[in-house]
């Protein structure tokens, strides 16, 4: 890990659909500054416990924790071993940092989209961070973190991903609630909203020359995003040098659709 620059040292990060993509390099990051993370996934374990020993074998430390998001109980059963974990590090149950980001993409017109779909997306994308918030707010210090992944297709009429973009807008206007509500005890409340990254939720559009070209002409800066470039912005919403920015929605796509 990197030892110029560890902001979050002795902190207690706990990151949901941390197994691959945008929220593995989250978890890595947030680990390379010096977090303790909690690394959630929901069937894939092998996944998690690979970003854990990545993140042990760079010198930082990290658990894997399983539990389906899409039920309350799968919820109170994650936080159940966040307390379990925490606690075993004499730390009265205490978060410092929560990530919202486990979700599910979903491209369908308004004419495929069904209920079974539409619900779906809901419970993934909009329940789940809802009630994992609800749970972790008691757990967070005061002065603590809470980061939403978002998505540009809130400022973007996206066709094709109607649902998807309606659970995104969603987790905006929580994320505004939620600073508000969240104030008066130091805790910041904001989102990102990546444009088209490199994981397998966009697998289907960078794995073809038409694809990728489509993915880089949509930014300014001529390419599509990494998980990465994610990974950095959370970093810096996690740390002390983003104390004075909360309740908003911080774009990262590259200056896509500008």
């Amino acid at each position: 890990m990197n030892e110029t620059c560890r902001r979050l040292e002795g902190q207690f990060a706990l990151v949901t659909g941390a197994s691959r993509g945008i929220g593995s390099s989250i978890a890595i990051r947030l680990a390379q500054e010096g977090a303790y993370v909690l690394v959630h996934f929901g069937t894939r374990q092998d996944d998690a416990e690979q970003v854990v020993r990545h993140i042990a074998d760079h010198g930082g430390q990290a658990q894997a924790i399983g539990a389906d998001l899409r039920t309350l109980g799968g919820i109170h059963t994650l936080f159940a071993k966040v307390d379990e974990v925490v606690q075993k590090h004499g730390r009265d149950a205490k978060l410092d940092i929560l990530v919202n980001n486990a979700g599910i993409g979903q491209i369908l017109g308004l004419e495929q989209t069904t209920e079974a779909s539409f619900d779906e997306v809901m419970n993934i994308n909009v329940k789940a961070p809802l009630f994992v918030t609800q749970q972790a707010v008691p757990r967070l210090r005061d002065g603590g973190r809470i980061i939403n992944i978002s998505s540009f297709v809130t400022r973007v009429a996206s066709p094709g991903v109607f649902a998807y973009s309606m659970t995104k807008g969603a987790v905006d206007t929580f994320t505004k609630l939620l600073a508000k509500e969240l104030g008066s005890r130091q805790i910041t409340v904001n989102a990102i909203q990546p444009g088209i990254i490199n994981t397998e939720m966009n697998a289907g559009t960078l794995t073809n020359p038409q694809g990728q070209a489509y993915a880089a002409g949509l930014s300014v800066l001529n390419r599509w995003g990494e998980p990465e470039d994610v990974a950095d912005v959370a970093a810096f919403l996690a740390s002390a040098d983003s104390r004075w920015i909360t309740g908003q929605c911080l774009d990262a796509s590259g200056g896509s659709h500008l």
